[in-house]
């Protein structure tokens, strides 16, 4: 019995003393850079929310340390985020840096990454190169890759859709492209054909002109939009005469949770595919979006659910390592290895390219009780971002951009 009292007591002092070499470590401090003003500021703010929320979840507190954030905005500028990454990292003196949505952002701010040394998570970016060609040693994707999340929905548009010929309209920068890219691939590879690809610039106001190149062979019309974008686009879809004649599907930030409650009845019908919807009928996804409408008293959207799963997997990451967040390689290499069977998006795993191995949901904006929502109606489960390829010929082959896939049939 005195052998247990002694091998209690010990413990008891080795937890106190745990405990108090966290604290004398000081807090963990994390850099987040979010777009909370500009074209995307909507999604932005859903970024921090998500994160805030798993965060206040576990107190502020992991592996026995404090957390003390600092939130910057990025605008969605390249060099503002430029800028306020060195802030952070420079003066700010963080352990980890954060966040960016648009990918010639997310591109830009490598380099520096790369310098510095800065453990950096990206919960949303899906820039392709990221996990593919050009993989950075201190940044890690929690979020998506842009064109492996297309690839099951081109082989879904030709297979189950049935169309034959489609013409895309993207967003002219490096996620339009892969987004595009990546659908173009599978649905050709599976029988489609894109007859025609129209690039649309970032400062757009009208889409009127491109509306109106529109082939009129087309079977559908694949959209590539969020935000604002988003909404420019539905009215004027709606207003051009094609709605009802040329069925439009889209990537999954088009018709996304940060914006479907802006949009009307000209969305109903609209086919996408994504890694989240926030009609999941999932224990986890009706725990997270209950906690989310409570805090926020709006809908999670992918870029909420991404921030959440992703503050929970740096905070995997911490706890596997002790909290020695000084210790940069060792948390580099912990967060390539989380793997979360119970995220309201459903399992994550990271595969050895550092992307994560997730469902893919193909979803249709309804509407249920008077609102819309994206219903689920078919899941891909355990999506690779090379899909049904094999890797080692997949990266042999260009990124995705304006000039690949060719159009071959345009």
């Amino acid at each position: 019995m005195r052998t247990v009292g002694r091998l209690c007591l010990l413990a008891a002092v080795a937890s106190v003393l745990a405990t108090a070499e966290a604290g004398a470590q000081g807090p963990i401090k994390i850099g987040f850079l979010s777009p909370l003003s500009g074209a995307i500021a909507a999604a932005g703010k859903d970024m921090y929310s998500g994160c805030e929320l798993y965060w206040q979840e576990t107190g502020w507190r992991v592996a026995g340390r404090k957390l003390e954030v600092t939130l910057e905005d990025n605008e969605g500028l390249p060099a503002t985020a430029l800028t306020k990454l060195r802030k952070l990292v420079e003066s700010d003196r963080v352990h980890v840096v954060a966040g960016v949505i648009l990918s010639n952002v997310a591109y830009a701010l490598v380099p520096y990454i790369e310098q510095q040394g800065i453990p950096t998570l990206y919960p949303i970016n899906s820039a392709d190169d990221l996990t593919q060609r050009k993989r950075p040693r201190w940044l890690v994707r929690t979020g998506f890759s842009a064109g492996g999340n297309m690839h099951p929905f081109g082989e879904y548009a030709a297979k189950v859709l049935g169309y034959r010929k489609v013409v895309t309209i993207g967003l002219d920068y490096a996620f339009g492209w892969e987004t595009v890219g990546g659908f173009h691939k599978a649905f050709e590879d599976n029988g489609g054909q894109v007859i025609q690809k129209l690039w649309v610039p970032l400062n757009v106001q009208d889409y009127g002109p491109y509306l109106a190149q529109v082939k009129k062979d087309a079977d559908a019309v694949f959209v590539v939009a969020l935000g604002r974008w988003t909404l420019l686009f539905a009215k004027q879809y709606a207003e051009s005469g094609l709605k009802g004649r040329v069925p439009l599907i889209a990537g999954g930030t088009y018709n996304d949770e940060h914006v479907l409650p802006q949009l009307g009845d000209e969305s109903l019908g609209v086919v996408s595919a994504h890694h989240y919807s926030a009609s999941l009928e999932t224990p986890a996804n009706q725990r997270f979006r209950a906690a989310f409408e409570k805090a926020y008293h709006r809908l999670p959207s992918f870029y909420s659910e991404n921030c959440y799963t992703g503050a929970r997997i740096l905070g995997e990451a911490v706890r596997a390592i002790g909290g020695k967040v000084e210790d940069r390689p060792a948390l580099v290499a912990a967060l390539r290895q989380v793997k979360i069977t119970d995220a309201p998006r459903g399992p994550v795993e990271m595969d050895a390219y550092g992307n994560p191995t997730q469902n893919i949901y193909i979803r249709k904006v309804e509407r249920v009780g008077g609102k819309l929502q994206n219903t689920v109606i078919h899941t891909y489960p355990a999506v690779s971002q090379f899909w049904k390829y094999d890797p080692e010929e997949f990266l042999k082959q260009p990124v995705y951009s304006r000039e690949f896939p060719p159009c071959r049939h345009c």
